[in-house]
């Protein structure tokens, strides 16, 4: 070390020397000297130009150059103070600061996460593998290829890169980011400082003790100890145990092509592991090759002859193991994602990271999504998740039974086809419009769309007569759905899901998105759907409340947007219709049975491949789904399981209503937002449904009537309607109204009912099959039956139910 500071000593230029005022003093003196005999003398008159200077007024004068000399003095002392003050500074971090020993280095802490309680743990990130080794007998070309790696200098820098600080220093203050100018040394210091060199204070704390590692070790020794803490992933520190994982073997035995692999890869191990970025990991492995050759550690041969090594399977560790796996899993990928942390820190960091998980609430949704029917197919998936709509916090979360088993999350990674479950997004494309939910459209199949030559039908081939957009979505009429679109437009479907917060792909140029045929996430669709649910503030949803260190500082807190992107009256009209699904519609009997208004809406994807319900209170969502995927995770039929119907579409409902009538317990009950309609019948131009005057007398089927605030909308107030807003009608339409209004309330008035009993009836019989490309290409629904003994459901709770097959 001696050596190596007097080679450095040697070769430096040394202070400038300081020239000597004499001769400038003299010279002046002189001339002075000479001025003043000369005027003394009168031996003449003229003086130089240089020394004129012109008269000046007396009165204030001199003031501009003393209120000049106050500032310059200020400003320098206050520079002189802050020098003082760092030199200060420094004296004291470099008095104070003591060179830890190579093992306190290593003793990074591990980053444990909780439940929403704070106390109660779900696990830990890495399970702290490390071993340090002696570095004797380890091959050169190690120590070499993490030096071209990481720091070129290495050998001859004095452990503070002093232009890489100011570099990052720069970047830190102009663009907000976080930037590293670190040699090994810092690096190796860093260590025992992990997770407060984010601070500049921090990092002052790093260069002073990288300044007196680099006096009191030799860079051997410094290059030895930052191999043995450098963490390498793969829950490896130091190159003994990352030899281990990468390739089965001791340090010393690692070859050259082994050792530039994994010093390629030292500023993001977890990203860069060639498990999970082969690219990246064979770009450095070349890069580091390069520098090596470059900087004379071997040669063009050695470089040629190296080949990209083969490393062995990532072993999953055991605080993965069960669904916990999936939870650990889910808050490393939103913390990342945030770019709040890398997936390194919060191995290596030591925080506390609290999530929003209700620990009895993930109980039970693991416990009701692990249950499996006796003749629940084997390949058949479930999913689901729970939040409060208001803050966007995730309570529970259904990824799977095994994470060890199967890494593919069931919650926010699997896609399905969501079906109906997207019709509310253009229920409120219509409340957007102006439209009456009152105002009467076609329920019939067998119809035809603009862009589409084949005619869409509903479930089982239904017709449901005129019914208003209330009914429309209790029973999820695909025809409305469809009238309604075309009237709204796929691309504004579309955008209106992705205002709600929907992420997937939604195909804004077919009719067809309002039926869901784009796969999507039970995470995603929760998203949307809890914007409307938030009366149309949106808040993004996350499973994680906050991060501390080890001093219980603050490091992270969850997002709190509460962005309005809906106004909240269209929102409580979507609402509203969708209480009718839980009362009279496709979930009949679920409020009921939860003591509670409850908004649902059930959808089951193209061909019956899958199946979900959406529900919620205002203060807690609910979202379950089915789908049955083959080997290759090709979508397969979902078949009829339990009593569950042709596609099983009741089974996702059933969920909700296990997990919401346990995790509701003991809860207020919450009433849902006063809609008010003020939407004109047929639209502000007339021309949706059946057109201005067409109003529904009820807000259900089978004489059910609406409520009190809408009879002003509907019963005998309809003719005062017509002559209000469309004027003058003719008497076939008169004629037609009143049969509609009729048979809407008695479906037995006429045999010319659209829905007269035993005649196209919804709730008789299977009728025929729809599953042709026109029929059914976008989800087929649920439509309920009447319960019976095999039914998993007692009188009172959720019906089975049949649909297309």
């Amino acid at each position: 070390m001696a050596s190596y500071q007097r080679r450095a000593h040697a070769q430096g230029q040394g202070p400038a020397r300081r020239q000597p005022r004499t001769a400038q003093s003299k010279t002046y003196g002189t001339a002075d000297a000479g001025m003043r005999a000369t005027r003394a003398a009168g031996t003449g008159t003229h003086r130089p130009t240089s020394h004129k200077a012109p008269k000046r007024k007396r009165n204030g004068g001199k003031r501009p150059h003393r209120v000049l000399k106050w500032v310059l003095g200020i400003f320098f002392g206050l520079i002189g103070l802050g020098v003082l003050t760092g030199c200060a500074a420094f004296a004291y971090l470099y008095t104070t600061t003591e060179v830890p020993q190579p093992e306190k280095f290593a003793l990074a802490e591990k980053t444990t996460v909780y439940y929403a309680d704070g106390t109660t743990p779900i696990g830990s990130y890495a399970e702290q593998n490390r071993q340090i080794i002696s570095c004797e007998g380890l091959p050169k070309y190690l120590g070499n290829a993490i030096v071209a790696s990481e720091n070129r200098t290495f050998y001859t820098d004095h452990g503070v890169d002093l232009k890489g600080i100011a570099r990052a220093f720069w970047n830190n203050v102009t663009t907000g980011t976080r930037q590293g100018g670190s040699t090994i040394t810092q690096q190796y210091a860093e260590r025992y400082y992990l997770g407060e060199t984010t601070t500049y204070v921090g990092k002052a704390r790093e260069a002073v003790l990288a300044l007196k590692i680099a006096q009191t070790e030799s860079k051997d020794e410094v290059l030895c100890n930052y191999m043995n803490t450098i963490y390498l992933g793969r829950n490896s520190y130091g190159i003994q145990a990352a030899a281990k994982a990468y390739f089965n073997k001791d340090a010393k035995d690692l070859t050259l092509s082994e050792a530039a692999m994994i010093a390629g890869i030292i500023p993001s191990p977890s990203t860069w592991d060639p498990a999970d970025d082969p690219t990246m990991a064979q770009q450095r492995f070349k890069r580091v090759l390069s520098i090596m050759q470059e900087d004379g550690y071997i040669t063009a041969k050695e470089k040629a002859a190296a080949q990209f090594p083969t490393t062995a399977p990532v072993a999953q560790q055991n605080e993965y193991s069960g669904p916990t796996g999936y939870l650990l899993d889910m808050v490393e990928r939103e913390l990342v994602q945030s770019k709040a942390f890398t997936k390194e820190e919060l191995a290596t960091g030591g925080y506390k990271i609290v999530t929003t998980i209700d620990k009895s609430k993930q109980d039970l949704m693991q416990q009701i999504g692990d249950t499996r029917l006796a003749d629940m197919p084997a390949t058949l998936q479930v999913g689901g998740i729970a939040l409060n709509p208001k803050t966007g916090a995730v309570v529970s979360v259904y990824a799977g039974s095994d994470y060890l088993t199967k890494q593919l999350n069931n919650a926010d990674q699997a896609l399905f086809e969501p079906g109906s479950t997207m019709k509310p997004f253009a229920l409120l494309g219509a409340a957007q419009s102006g439209v009456n939910f009152n105002t009467l459209f076609n329920g019939n199949s067998h119809q035809h769309f603009t862009g589409i030559s084949a005619e869409v039908n509903n479930a089982l081939d239904n017709n449901w007569g005129y019914i208003n957009l209330y009914q429309a979505t209790a029973n999820s009429v695909n025809t409305v759905f469809m009238n309604v679109n075309e009237h709204l437009t796929p691309q504004r479907t579309a955008a209106i899901a992705h205002e709600a917060g929907i992420a997937g792909e939604i195909d804004e140029n077919s009719m067809y998105n309002v039926l869901g045929i784009n796969a999507l996430t039970v995470w995603d669709l929760a998203q949307g759907h809890a914007t409307i649910a938030n009366n149309g503030v949106k808040n993004t949803i996350h499973m994680v409340d906050r991060v501390i260190d080890a001093n219980n500082k603050d490091l992270y807190n969850a997002p709190n947007e509460n962005e309005k992107v809906f106004d909240a009256n269209d929102c409580a009209l979507v609402q509203k219709a969708m209480q009718g699904t839980t009362t009279y519609g496709t979930a009949a009997g679920t409020s009921t049975m939860l003591g509670r208004p409850v908004a649902g809406k059930s959808g089951t994807a193209n061909d019956e491949k899958a199946a979900s319900f959406v529900g919620y209170t205002p203060s807690m969502l609910n979202v379950w789904a089915i789908w049955n995927p083959d080997d290759n995770g090709n979508p397969q039929v979902v078949p009829a399981f339990s009593g569950y119907g042709v596609s099983s579409t009741g089974y996702p409902a059933h969920l909700f209503q296990e997990y919401m009538s346990q995790a509701l317990q003991g809860t207020e009950v919450e009433q849902f937002p006063t809609a008010k309609d003020s939407g004109k019948i047929g639209g502000s131009d007339g021309t949706w449904g059946l057109g201005r005057g067409s109003s529904s007398s009820s807000g259900s089927t089978s004489g059910q009537q609406n409520s009190e605030a809408d009879k002003d909308q509907s019963g005998t107030d309809s003719g005062k309607q017509q002559d209000q807003q469309s004027g003058t009608t003719t008497a076939p339409d008169q004629q037609a109204q009143e049969l509609a209004k009729q048979c809407l309330a008695n479906p037995s008035y006429s045999s010319e009912c659209p829905n007269y009993p035993g005649v196209n009836d919804p709730s008789q019989g299977d009728g025929p099959s729809a599953d042709d490309p026109g029929s059914t290409d976008g989800p087929s629904y649920d439509v309920p039956v009447q319960p019976d003994e095999e039914s998993p459901f007692a009188p009172g709770e959720m019906n089975s139910y049949a649909t297309t097959e």
